[in-house]
């Protein structure tokens, strides 16, 4: 990242904790709710991934594409549901924003010597498309504001006790744990994640 080692660090740290979670999160609720969970702890863990400071790790070139194949096809399976509109058009913003990441950051693709992977750690080479770049970074400052926004105290009673599931609007609460504030704040970290690893393009 461009903060340094420590920020990358600190970064992969938040969304492996994330994506944790999601997992637990994905041992209960309806059929939906666990896919949904499931989905998040992809997204965690491929970002904890990405975000690992070069100087620690530097992937092979063809992970990029691998990471690329495995976002790809996630976009497609929220495809469908995402129509229905809620969480699952931000899983399928996120999924295709995962695909944009790894070819802006592939070796073949921004020509660095050090890897893709050097856009994150020193911030070198990394490619992109400014105008997609700055749709994604408006995206997800809105969904930082308003994911921050659901975690005021005054919000999450709120939405707890009008849903009495623990949901929030448009399914963006936290399913049947009991506890969507935890959930919210797992979504809150990947949100900043993905703008800061936005930031790097």
């Amino acid at each position: 990242m461009h903060g340094g080692a420590l920020t990358g660090w600190l970064l992969m740290a938040l969304c492996a904790v994330s994506g944790a979670y999601c997992l637990l999160r994905a041992r209960s609720g309806t059929p939906q709710e666990r896919r949904t969970a499931r989905s998040e702890a992809l997204m965690g863990f491929g970002m904890a991934a990405m975000a690992v400071p070069a100087t620690a790790l530097s992937p092979p070139d063809w992970a990029w594409a691998v990471y690329a194949v495995l976002f790809g096809v996630a976009a497609l399976r929220a495809l469908l549901p995402a129509l229905r509109g809620g969480h699952h058009l931000h899983h399928l913003v996120g999924s295709l924003a995962m695909v944009y990441m790894a070819v802006a950051m592939a070796p073949a693709i921004t020509g660095s010597g050090g890897g893709g992977h050097a856009g994150h750690g020193a911030a070198a080479g990394a490619g992109g498309i400014p105008l997609l770049t700055g749709t994604l970074l408006v995206y997800y400052a809105f969904y930082v504001l308003g994911s921050a926004g659901r975690l005021l105290p005054g919000t999450v009673l709120a939405t707890a006790g009008v849903t009495g599931g623990g949901r929030g609007p448009g399914g963006f609460g936290g399913g049947t744990d009991g506890r969507p504030e935890l959930t919210t704040a797992c979504r809150l970290t990947m949100g900043i994640g993905m703008f800061a690893m936005l930031l790097t393009l």
